[in-house]
C-alpha cells in the first residue's frame, strides 16, 4: 500500500531543511495492531505525512518513510510511539496522533511518560481507560495533580486542564484515596440566583456543569456515575453552596474559576479539609463576571498564592491544545489582533 505524498494545499507545518533527505524502514511485529496503527483509510499515516512533510509507504508489517532527514526521524519516532501506545491497550485517535507528532520534537518526553527513564510512568488509570499526557505541559500538570494539595490550572479551552483533573479525581475515588468527589463552578449565567429556577439543585446547576459530566462519563461507566451521584460520593454543586462547609476526604474541582469574585475564591479555598485535594481550573482571558470592572478571583488568588508550599500553578498556552488540531488554530486566531473584514475588500 502506498499513497501520494502531501499535496501542495496540505503543506506540512513542520519544515526542516529539505536538502538532506533520508529513507528509513520500520518493522512492527504484531500485525493485528496495524489496522489501528494506520487508522481508517490510513488516516493516521496521512496525518503524520501531512504534518511532517514526509512520504510513507506500508507493505505488510513494514513501513518506509522518505523525506527530509529531520522529518523522517520524527515520523519514525512518532510511529513507534503510536505502536507502543497500542501495545499498552491505549486508544489512538487523531488527537493522540497529533500529540505524539508534537512530542516527537522532544524525544525524551515519550520516555518520561512510559517510564523508560527509570521513574514511574506518568498516567492516570480509570475504570474505562488509561490516560497519558499529550504535551510537555500535561506531563507537569499530571505530576502536580499527584503531589500538590492545591493546583491552579490556567489556560485556553482544549488543553485538558479540566478533563485531567476529573480523571485524577475518579482514579483517587476508585482507589479509596478520597471518599468524595465534589465538582463545582460559578453559575454566572444565572447570577447564582438559582432559587428561582424550577427543579431540585441538581436540575438547576446541571446545564452549567455539563463539561464536568462529560468528563465523568468518559472515565466511569454511566451506571457507576449515577449510583455514586445518588449516594453522595459524587456531588455537583455551584460555588455558592460551598459556604460554611469543610470539605474533608474529598477531591474538589472548581471549573470556570475565572468567573469567581475574590470573595468567592477566598471562601472556596478556605473550605479545604483534611486528606483533601483541590484543583482550580480557568482561563484568565475569558472573564464573564457581571459588572466588568470586578477583578477575577482566579487572577487574584494566583497572584497571592503562587510559590506557597503545597500549591502548584500550571499555565497552558495555545500550543498545548490537544483537541482537534483546528481548535488550536481557532484559539490562536482569536487571540491575535482583530482584522475588520471591510479592510480585506480591496485585496
Amino acid at each position: 500500500m502506498a499513497r501520494k505524498a502531501a499535496r501542495a494545499g496540505e503543506a506540512a507545518q513542520f519544515r526542516p531543511e529539505a536538502h538532506r533527505r533520508a529513507r528509513v524502514e520500520v518493522e512492527f511485529d504484531e500485525q493485528t495492531l496495524l489496522g489501528a496503527l494506520f487508522g481508517q483509510f490510513d488516516a493516521n499515516l496521512v496525518q503524520v505525512e501531512n504534518r511532517l512533510g514526509v512520504y510513507i509507504a506500508a507493505r505488510g508489517n513494514k513501513i518506509q518513510i522518505e523525506g527530509p532527514e529531520d522529518a523522517v526521524a520524527r515520523a519514525r519516532d512518532t510511529l513507534k510511539s503510536m505502536y507502543h501506545r497500542l501495545e499498552q491497550g491505549q486508544a489512538l485517535d487523531s488527537g493522540a496522533v497529533e500529540a505524539l507528532i508534537v512530542m516527537s520534537a522532544e524525544p525524551t518526553l515519550e520516555g518520561i511518560i512510559s517510564g523508560d527513564t527509570g521513574a514511574p510512568p506518568i498516567m492516570i488509570r480509570t475504570r474505562r481507560k488509561t490516560i497519558v499526557p499529550r504535551s510537555a505541559m500535561q506531563i507537569e500538570y499530571m505530576r502536580a495533580l499527584a503531589r500538590s494539595d492545591v493546583i491552579f490550572a490556567l489556560g485556553p479551552a482544549g488543553t485538558g486542564k479540566t478533563y485531567l483533573a476529573v480523571a485524577q479525581a475518579v482514579s483517587q475515588l476508585m482507589t479509596g484515596s478520597v471518599q468524595r468527589l465534589i465538582l463545582s463552578r460559578p453559575a454566572v449565567e444565572a447570577g447564582e440566583k438559582l432559587g428561582f429556577l424550577p427543579g431540585d439543585m441538581k436540575d438547576k446547576v446541571d446545564p452549567y456543569l455539563r463539561p464536568l459530566y462529560d468528563a465523568l462519563y468518559d472515565c466511569m461507566p454511566p451506571e457507576q456515575v449515577e449510583r455514586r451521584l445518588a449516594s453522595g460520593e459524587i456531588e455537583i454543586a455551584p460555588i455558592a453552596f460551598m459556604r460554611g462547609r469543610t470539605l474533608a476526604d474529598a477531591f474538589v474541582i472548581l471549573d470556570e474559576a475565572q468567573n469567581t469574585t475574590r470573595e468567592q475564591m477566598k471562601m472556596f479555598l478556605t473550605r479545604f479539609g483534611q486528606n483533601s485535594r483541590m484543583v482550580v481550573c480557568g482561563d484568565p482571558r475569558q472573564v464573564d463576571i457581571p459588572g466588568g470592572d470586578r477583578m477575577s478571583g482566579l487572577a487574584d488568588a494566583v497572584s497571592r498564592l503562587e510559590g506557597v508550599e503545597g500549591i502548584d500553578v500550571t499555565r497552558f498556552t495555545v500550543q498545548d491544545v490537544v483537541r482537534h488540531p483546528i481548535v488550536g488554530r481557532i484559539v490562536e486566531a482569536y487571540e491575535g489582533p482583530y482584522v475588520d473584514p471591510s479592510d480585506k475588500k480591496g485585496e
